[in-house]
């Protein structure tokens, strides 16, 4: 499902603006749900991440383009559309690495010629994010952040590359699904992120950090074999 924010100071246009997508998203088979935000500190305070996110600039403090830099220091990678009556603002949106930015009044081309562009970055890395459930959230982890998972019980345990680690409930084989050719089962507890390993031998998998995780004896060696077509993909990349 995408997750879809309106952060704008104006009922009327949190209300275009979700209309405008809405219709725009009747011709698109994917689930979405917006989220309206009368500021950026409510937006902020969420804690969600995002998508999309359209965000005025011209609100009280923060204004659209703090709380911009603000997520982009928090780590959300969401993108970013402002929407603004001055033109002035476009050299900053390029700072925070916004997507694009629509003059009020709206254009509806402009506006679809914007979901266009902000569909595309979204199909061209389907499988960079992995989704979170975790209680009535939703949690967006960027896979090339995750070093490894671990299973323990029903609970999945993502380790993250910055040391945090984030849990739900979930099983391996669901897990498996949705990560992409990088992620190597070290282990039946365990799903390794190739990027982060540094090598295996006597039953473990040293990172690149220095942590080790466990490997099955039976599976050394076609890690050993996945990680040699990993660094080759690589290379030709």
């Amino acid at each position: 499902m995408l997750e879809i924010a309106v952060c704008d100071d104006e009922p009327v246009m949190r209300k275009e603006l979700s209309a405008h997508f809405s219709s725009y998203m009747a011709k698109k088979d994917m689930a979405y749900r917006i989220s309206s935000f009368e500021n950026g500190k409510q937006l902020l305070e969420s804690g969600c991440e995002f998508d999309l996110i359209f965000l005025d600039i011209q609100m009280e403090k923060p204004d659209g383009m703090e709380t911009a830099r603000r997520l982009r220091q928090q780590g959300k990678h969401s993108h970013l559309v402002f929407v603004t009556v001055l033109k002035e603002y476009v050299f900053e949106a390029f700072e925070v690495e916004a997507c694009d930015y629509l003059l009020k009044p709206l254009d509806a081309g402009h506006f679809r010629r914007t979901l266009d562009r902000v569909f595309h970055y979204i199909r061209q890395k389907p499988e960079e994010r992995l989704l979170v459930q975790r209680g009535g959230q939703t949690q967006v982890v960027l896979l090339s952040e995750c070093v490894y998972c671990e299973v323990q019980g029903r609970k999945i345990y993502i380790h993250q590359k910055n040391g945090e680690v984030i849990d739900y409930y979930n099983r391996m084989e669901k897990l498996k699904c949705h990560v992409d050719g990088r992620f190597f089962q070290c282990h039946r507890s365990y799903l390794v992120n190739l990027d982060y390993v540094q090598g295996c031998g006597e039953g473990q998998v040293v990172l690149r950090h220095g942590e080790k995780i466990p490997v099955s004896r039976l599976r050394e060696r076609e890690l050993t074999q996945a990680l040699l077509r990993h660094m080759k993909e690589r290379r030709d990349d």
